[in-house]
């Protein structure tokens, strides 16, 4: 399971999240907008990035990575890319932030002896997850971010104990915004599961969340077209998988185009036709990539059908 991409999924839902990490958050941190940015001349793509509202201008910039994988040269392309993006919007923008998550110090970048006037000054965020404390001690949207990083053990418990406590949900966040975060986390966590096991696991009805409701519709299409109940049952399932697929789909072309350069048609289609479990190890194993080669090695040593 690809967690970064999950952790962006949550920030387009609530991008106020990443602003509950820091001791001194934009007094408007409730208005700014999550994107992700191309930078031409070379083209990079900058995955996380939180954008200060229009009315404000000009505003403060964050750029925001999430790296729950070792990556010796983070700070290479972290400071290159958003350097470059920040130089050629200079005139939109009156300063920058950069927020860095980790699940552990141990997966922080071992060479950082360049960086370390950047990384020491107060621009730049370096959040420890597993150093935030005790979940049941963290403000209600932390500890949201932390369930992502928790075991398939702890998930559940931690699931439970975040919807239990929704009446401390911020004055502006509805309680059901909070349960559709954390079923979309533990639907990421557990895509092996029915519907029907995640329910009972949280104990929740998850037919009245979005999450779910979108599913659950596209599977009733599909039942329609079958004219069988067991169509529809498998039509939602279907629909939650495929919604999963394309998620980890756009993020793994972005992260090649970054890693490789841009991936001709043929191999595009190649990467297009990884069913979800395939498309998760490619996104950890592009982190060693240096060159279109070595992508194309992976898929051969990966082809379509041998998981099954």
């Amino acid at each position: 399971m690809r967690r970064d991409s999950l952790f962006y999924l949550l920030f387009q839902q609530s991008p106020k999240l990443l602003f509950n990490l820091l001791e001194s958050p934009p007094t408007n941190a409730a208005n700014y907008r999550f994107d992700s940015v191309s930078v031409k001349e070379p083209k990079f793509e900058i995955d996380g990035v939180f954008l200060p509202p229009e009315e404000e201008t000009p505003g403060t910039v964050f750029f925001c990575e999430v790296q729950m994988q070792k990556d010796e040269r983070l700070y290479e392309r972290l400071f290159g890319e958003s350097f470059l993006y920040f130089y050629r919007q200079r005139e939109r923008f009156k300063n920058w932030q950069a927020v860095v998550l980790y699940p552990t110090r141990f997966t922080e970048q071992s060479s950082t002896l360049p960086y370390e006037v950047l990384l020491n000054s107060h621009q730049v965020h370096r959040i420890y997850l597993d150093e935030l404390g005790e979940p049941s001690q963290l403000p209600l949207s932390v500890g949201l971010l932390i369930l992502t990083t928790a075991s398939e053990a702890q998930a559940p418990q931690q699931a439970r104990a975040l919807i239990s406590r929704l009446d401390e949900a911020e004055p502006d966040t509805h309680p059901q915004a909070i349960i559709n975060l954390v079923t979309t986390i533990m639907a990421y966590r557990f895509t092996y599961m029915s519907r029907q096991e995640v329910e009972a696991m949280l104990g929740l009805p998850l037919q009245e969340t979005r999450f779910y409701q979108q599913a659950k519709e596209e599977g009733r299409e599909e039942g329609r077209e079958e004219g069988r109940e067991e169509g529809r049952e498998e039509g939602r399932e279907e629909g939650l998988q495929q919604g999963l697929q394309q998620e980890g789909l756009t993020l793994v072309l972005r992260q090649l185009n970054r890693r490789v350069g841009h991936l001709p048609v043929d191999i595009q289609a190649r990467v297009t036709t990884l069913p979800l479990t395939l498309l998760e190890d490619l996104g950890e194993a592009l982190l060693e990539f240096d060159a279109i080669a070595d992508l194309l090695s992976w898929l051969d040593e990966h082809p379509v059908g041998a998981e099954q």
